[in-house]
């Protein structure tokens, strides 16, 4: 009878004209007048408000309540409780305070509410609470894991428990219910999910054991753990390998005359020496006119791996090969990577090729792109190339004595490139690219940088000419095609970069109506060689969007070049692989019935090689801060000079020279309390007004580094003394400053905490070197 009366209420709430009515209208409209019925019916009322399906107003009156509109997006959690949800790439994510997570796991497809709008004219961004998760982003897990004690095992009906490898899923317990594989104490383990986190069980879930994958203590298992988390798959197919091993080892003669022949030319291949994957080869020779002859041959791997093959899907599948610390996952088994498909010198290789006559100017004048058979001259290294080119190294000269005019050539070209691409404004960041070196159980012992030299930048200025050539050469022919685009940053991230640039008094020169790359570029120009270098760079790299793949030309605005894709690495990505896969398609079959069905195809490849190649960054900057995290644990209470990377509202954060960051958090600065202040990304001291924002010079202490979160910390010894710029308080108008609350200027005394310190020794100029301190051990 209630469950009638429940449903009469609502029937009868919506079809009235008015939102909300009285309890006595309600009782009139039902026929419910009787003491009996009116009775029954604010029962019936009490208990839907209860179950929340109506409302009263604040006149006491009854509503239904308003529809909740849910919107659905990705999770991203954070290791403090919190976490984003993104729902387009061009909006803001929406804040999710802990709490109102709903049990969502990072990588979640999740409905929520919007609780708490944005507010207009202000950071705050809109924040709200997960309603229910649509679709879990993982069935599996991989962890260590922990083993019951007998007993425990007879109680709980679980075999232990284990703790996930991912950073985001560290106050995750999974426990293994008693079935299945029983693994040792300390096993990494995949885990399959049965149950998810649920009230009361906040923080842990319950699954299976689906294989043991190694020991903690295994060499190496930190890196596959990390692999393996990611679903990144080690060991190619019983199939696949089959197809690989069925390649013929060399190239049949009777494919030479169906190709362009150019084994008589001089083609070299430049790499570093332990490039074992050759896939792209180089010839330059300046031309009577004045102009340069370059061509780019490439590894013609798509002849050896065919469409919907074993070596294709699995191609496809992983997207990218993925180098790591002290490995590589390659997309292509290494029968085909280092052998048939490898450039190697002195034998023929099938390739695919782009030929193009460049002016003065950096402009191609005509280009050719055909499939070819080569036979490279030499194997060349960078090392080799750069003591020709800039050492003049006499010994590596007279070795290569017969190529020395062509590698000449080669450098006058590349200055020709680099300079066309200079004026129409190409973005040049010079990050500093560093190089772990792990002995053979894979523990680091150094972090080197990887320099680079004319011979690096020079292959990089040939590789991005074929690379637009080739894509301007199917875009003007309007075949669908597959480009590699760089969209313009969002406006809101390029006025935040203007608003920082203009705080360091740098002004930066915009074209009216739009943000070119040239004004962008203008930028880096103007602080080159300027102590805000660092900064600006790092701030505007953070302010651009990330390249992705795509089935619509939309240029690259990083390269501020119109056209662009991805020709020359077939071996290792999956997009260049489908490029060379067009081009000889459209050379046998230009067909409406052709482009169609490589139109239907294109958006998917594109959309799954973008996101592969995003899950392998991640996976290698994830190795990276596991390995540099378990370098410093080898340096605990050592000093070394850095620079502020980075503020926020809870700290700073340092790099140090070798690239490795760490953070200085908030409650570590004793001296005074801080204020954020977000238009200058600065912390600002309330009393003494001192100052540290990004670029700033420090010294610091390592104070705890933990591989296995990846999280290094450190102490502040010493700071560069900064303003903010167009900062009112001047010296002389700062409040004096308790002596308890005095920092060390040049080894005076220091108190801390109410106690002095004694003077430090004098260092050398400050920043130069920074001398590393060692643990005094008794002898």
């Amino acid at each position: 009878m209630t469950n009638t009366i429940k449903e009469q209420i609502k029937a009868y709430l919506q079809n009235q004209k008015k939102k909300s009515l009285s309890v006595e209208e309600l009782a009139s409209g039902l026929g419910l007048q009787k003491s009996e019925d009116f009775k029954l019916l604010v029962q019936t009322i009490a208990s839907m408000e209860r179950e929340k399906s109506i409302e009263f107003t604040k006149k006491g009156k009854v509503k239904l309540p308003m529809p909740l509109v849910l919107i659905q997006g990705i999770f991203r959690a954070n290791e403090r409780g919190f976490g984003f949800v993104t729902i387009d790439e061009e909006e803001e994510d929406i804040f999710i305070p802990q709490g109102a997570t709903g049990y969502a796991m990072d990588g979640d497809t999740v409905a929520i509410d919007i609780v708490k709008p944005a507010l207009p004219g202000s950071d705050k961004g809109a924040e709200g609470k997960v309603v229910k998760v649509v679709e879990r982003a993982f069935s599996e897990i991989v962890g260590e894991f922990h083993l019951f004690d007998e007993k425990e095992i007879a109680d709980s009906d679980l075999y232990g428990y284990v703790t996930p490898k991912e950073k985001k899923l560290q106050d995750f317990k999974v426990y293994i219910s008693a079935v299945g594989i029983r693994p040792v104490d300390g096993a990494i383990v995949k885990v399959t999910i049965s149950h998810y986190p649920e009230p009361g069980y906040e923080t842990s879930a319950e699954g299976m054991v689906l294989s043991v994958i190694g020991h903690k203590n295994d060499p190496g298992m930190d890196i596959m753990s990390i692999i393996v988390s990611h679903g990144l798959a080690t060991d190619f197919s019983d199939e696949t390998l089959k197809e690989a091993n069925k390649i013929e080892d060399t190239v049949n003669p009777d494919l030479f005359a169906t190709r362009k022949d150019l084994r008589g030319e001089r083609i070299v291949t430049i790499d570093g020496e332990d490039a074992k994957d050759l896939d792209d080869a180089v010839t330059v020779r300046k031309l009577a006119n004045g102009n340069f002859f370059l061509g780019v041959h490439i590894a013609d791997v798509s002849y050896y791996v065919q469409a919907n093959s074993s070596l294709d899907k699995e191609a496809y599948e992983r997207g990218t090969s993925v180098y790591l610390t002290d490995r590589v996952i390659p997309m292509l088994p290494q029968r085909l990577s280092n052998g048939i498909c490898s450039l190697n010198p002195h034998v023929p290789r099938l390739a695919m090729s782009c030929e193009m006559e460049i002016d003065q100017q950096g402009k191609v004048q005509r280009h050719d792109i055909f499939q070819s058979v080569i036979q490279t001259t030499e194997r060349m290294t960078y090392t080799a190339v750069n003591e020709i080119l800039e050492k003049n190294d006499s010994a590596t000269i007279e070795r290569y004595k017969e190529l020395v005019p062509m590698f000449q050539d080669m450098a006058e070209l590349h200055e020709i490139l680099a300079n066309m691409r200079l004026r129409r404004g190409a973005v040049s960041f010079e990050d500093n690219e560093a190089k772990i070196i792990v002995n053979e159980e894979g523990h680091p012992t150094n972090i080197v940088f990887r320099s680079r030299g004319i011979g690096e930048r020079m292959i990089e200025s040939f590789m991005l000419a074929a690379n637009e050539t080739v894509a301007e050469h199917f875009n003007r022919q309007h075949f669908p095609f597959i480009y590699r685009i760089h969209e313009e940053p969002k406006e809101e991230k390029v006025q935040r970069f203007f608003n920082f640039a203009a705080a360091l008094g740098i002004l930066v020169k915009q074209t009216k109506g739009t943000i070119l790359p040239k004004d962008l570029q203008g930028v880096l120009e103007d602080v080159a060689g300027k102590p805000e270098a660092p900064v600006i760079s790092t701030m505007l790299l953070r302010s651009m969007q990330q390249a992705k793949y795509s089935e619509l030309n939309e240029g690259h605005y990083g390269l501020a070049a119109d056209y662009y894709t991805h020709f020359t690495s077939p071996i290792r990505r999956y997009p260049d692989l489908i490029v060379h896969r067009l081009i000889r398609s459209y050379e046998r079959d230009r067909s409406e019935q052709n482009q169609q069905s490589w139109a239907e195809k294109l958006p998917d490849i594109a959309l799954h090689s973008s996101q592969m190649e995003r899950k392998a960054v991640e996976v290698e900057r994830e190795v990276d801060a596991m390995k540099k995290a378990e370098f410093m644990a080898d340096h605990i209470d050592e000093e070394f000079a850095g620079m502020i990377s980075s503020v926020v509202k809870f700290g700073f954060f340092v790099e140090l020279e070798n690239t490795v960051e760490g953070l200085i958090h908030i409650n570590e600065l004793n001296d005074d309390y801080y204020h954020y202040i977000d238009t200058h990304l600065a912390l600002v001291g309330e009393r003494t007004g001192r100052t540290f924002k990004i670029g700033q010079k420090v010294v610091v202490r390592v104070a705890k580094s933990d591989p296995d979160t990846r999280e290094i910390d450190f102490e502040l010894v010493e700071a560069e003394e900064v303003e903010l710029a167009n900062q009112k308080e001047g010296k002389n108008q700062r409040k004096s400053r308790n002596s308890k609350e005095k920092v060390q200027r040049n080894g005076k005394n220091e108190w801390q905490n109410g106690k002095p310190r004694k003077p430090k020794r004098q260092k050398k100029p400050f920043y130069k070197e920074v001398a590393k301190k060692k643990k005094h051990k008794k002898n």
